[in-house]
């Protein structure tokens, strides 16, 4: 009996239950990691979305209408929770189409704020932040150069308005459809659950930011080695082998999950890794950018109401005007995101300016709407 039980003890456990538990322990991660990105916005959504309504009632002119897009999206962490305030805001006569295409840009900015809260997460380590850093800012700089470019001349000439009307009367007798992202379904009962034990912002917040930045950790120690060499190839062969295939996944990836923080989120720890190079990821977000719109502009034609395909198709109309014009120039914001990326990890006083300047993009913006 005695040898028999050294026997057992002694077998060697096969070499698939290691690679097995990996898997399960990061597939674990990566819901903690998104789960925590919707108890983020849950947390902010409950101090942030009727102040948000006031906010976009506000909205007097287009530079008004583009920083109030702007500030409401960074503070409730959704895009498509902005565009509904403002279907609904145009559909009562409260805000009109004019006033809405600056505050659909504004939105498009503010969506960006959470790939650079992931991005702090390798803020210890100078090489991973610094790739980290330029990948979340790339987004941002191509939302702003956008919006900076197409504002004048919609301002003028109202090509986004003109173009989104013209094609709401194509598409008006169109029936709609409901889509539900199959990753809110999964993750929202756990961050509605929370939001109902911690009704509070604040610790809310804090809880999100903690359980993302150790999903970020853990993530990245699983993937080391061998598991991200293996990655490396997939996605170099593969997810990412060229632009078309990229922007496909971005486009793809996001109209599927209805997120696109979610989905330029995950691909932050990658570029901190090395994994994927920033030349990769920026077709991935404008891909991301557009695939945000597309489930709206669905889910629009449900309502009945011409205000709300137009709008959902400014939101489209602005994207794919913004990606016909920088990513031919795509050097430019490329080349901004990557000096960006170098200043902020060059020294732990640049760091702190990152994270400052961070809160400052909401804080100032908000702070000079309010004084007017």
């Amino acid at each position: 009996m005695a040898n028999t039980s050294e026997m057992i003890r002694r077998r060697p456990v096969p070499p698939w239950v290691p690679a097995l538990l990996r898997v399960v322990y990061f597939l674990l991660l990566l819901y903690l990691f998104f789960a925590s990105i919707e108890l983020m916005s849950s947390a902010f959504k409950l101090a942030g979305r009727g102040f948000a309504e006031r906010l976009i009632a506000m909205v007097s002119d287009p530079v008004a209408g583009l920083l109030l897009g702007f500030v409401a999206t960074g503070i409730i962490q959704s895009s498509s929770t902005t565009t509904t305030i403002v279907v609904g805001l145009v559909a009562s006569g409260a805000l009109s189409i004019e006033l809405a295409v600056p505050v659909i840009m504004g939105a498009n900015v503010g969506t960006t704020v959470t790939a650079i809260m992931v991005s702090l997460g390798h803020v210890t380590r100078p090489a991973e932040f610094q790739r980290a850093f330029s990948a979340a800012t790339v987004h941002d700089f191509f939302n702003v150069l956008a919006a900076l470019t197409i504002l004048p001349l919609e301002v003028a000439f109202h090509p986004v308005q003109r173009i989104a009307e013209f094609l709401q009367h194509r598409f008006e007798d169109a029936g709609g459809m409901e889509l539900a992202s199959p990753l809110k379904l999964v993750v929202h009962p756990i961050a509605e659950l929370l939001t109902g034990l911690l009704p509070h912002t604040i610790p809310l917040a804090i809880l999100a930011l903690a359980g993302l930045l150790f999903a970020l950790r853990q993530m990245m120690q699983v993937m080391k080695g061998a598991v991200l060499t293996r990655m490396e190839r997939l996605f170099d062969r593969v997810l990412f082998r060229n632009d078309a295939a990229s922007f496909t996944l971005g486009m793809v990836a996001t109209a599927s999950v209805q997120s696109s923080s979610a989905t330029t989120s995950l691909v932050i720890p990658l570029a901190g890794t090395g994994v994927l190079t920033l030349r990769q990821i920026y077709p991935f977000t404008l891909g991301a950018n557009l695939g945000t719109t597309i489930t709206a502009i669905l889910a629009s034609f449900s309502t009945g109401s011409a205000a709300a395909v137009t709008v959902a198709l400014a939101h489209m109309t602005f994207n794919l005007m913004g990606i016909a014009i920088y990513y031919p120039l795509s050097a430019i914001p490329i080349w901004l995101a990557t000096r960006a990326g170098k200043l902020a990890a060059q020294s732990r006083k640049n760091s702190a300016i990152a994270v400052v300047l961070l809160i400052s993009m909401i804080t100032l913006p908000l702070l000079y709407l309010l004084s007017q």
